[in-house]
């Protein structure tokens, strides 16, 4: 019961600074963005998990960013090309896969992946009592 009630806080946590990253950059979000973003999140705690804390700060960035990218695909596909919510289109960005996805912000999940990758391991730290953070550049 603790380990699902971990991973529903570190979703909802996940879920609201995606969704607020959103808000300050687009104006404005949707709530399949905050659960997607908590999925995300839970994708790179995940991550710590499975690898070592030798595992450079590069490498899970990368990993967050394609992981992200993915989920963003599919997620995509479904709100975006099946429902036509239009929540969002990269149509007009360059290396594009069907509006959905774009290389450019392949780039910009990398980036914002650090942040998600600190913030779940201090949370995991500091609320969960798991090992304290250990961080390698390269």
């Amino acid at each position: 019961m603790m380990k699902l009630f971990k991973y529903f806080f570190l979703w909802l946590i996940g879920g609201l600074v995606y969704y607020y990253i959103e808000i300050l950059y687009r104006g404005h979000s949707h709530w399949t963005m905050f659960c997607l973003g908590g999925i995300c999140f839970i994708c790179m705690g995940i991550f710590n998990e499975i690898w070592s804390w030798d595992t450079p700060l590069w490498k899970q960035m990368l990993f967050g960013g394609i992981t992200t990218t993915l989920f963003e695909f599919v997620v995509g596909c479904l709100v975006n090309l099946c429902l036509d919510w239009n929540v969002w289109d990269y149509s007009h960005l360059p290396f594009n896969i069907l509006g959905q996805v774009s290389l450019v912000f392949t780039f910009i999940w990398c980036g914002l992946s650090l942040i998600g990758i600190i913030l779940d391991d201090w949370i995991r730290y500091i609320i969960f009592n798991e090992e304290k953070p250990k961080y390698r550049l390269f």
